[in-house]
């Protein structure tokens, strides 16, 4: 109650929430980005096309493949494992068994730096 004081003395809009891993944003967002890794797996769509249809279709600013970058794989994995850990019923927390294969395999992407997930050739 008292930081939902201080947020709105900051002229910030906040909101309230119980204490669970991820909160409201992260615990929306991450499996979102498990799940568009999924989808590339599984050969559903391309990088380009899965990040375009979210930026056009849902009206994100970037797609969940180049945000998963952005972020950090290796910080989008480490959530996954720690929430799983805590939720294991939950199985929009898990992570696929190819995740660190699919994600790891650089050589096929831009740089980190240069902000950009680029296709992975199957």
């Amino acid at each position: 109650s008292t930081l939902l004081t201080f947020g709105r003395e900051l002229g910030k809009t906040t909101v309230e929430c119980s204490d669970t891993p991820g909160f409201i944003v992260n615990r929306l967002l991450v499996p979102s980005l498990a799940e568009a890794v999924r989808m590339l797996e599984r050969g559903v769509a391309t990088v380009e096309d899965i990040d375009t249809a979210m930026r056009l279709g849902a009206g994100h600013p970037m797609g969940p493949l180049q945000l998963a970058d952005y972020v950090g794989l290796d910080t989008v994995l480490f959530i996954l494992q720690g929430w799983h850990e805590k939720i294991p019923e939950c199985g929009a927390l898990q992570c696929s068994r190819n995740f660190k294969k699919t994600c790891f395999r650089r050589e096929t992407w831009k740089t980190k730096q240069e902000k950009d997930f680029i296709s992975i050739s199957n």
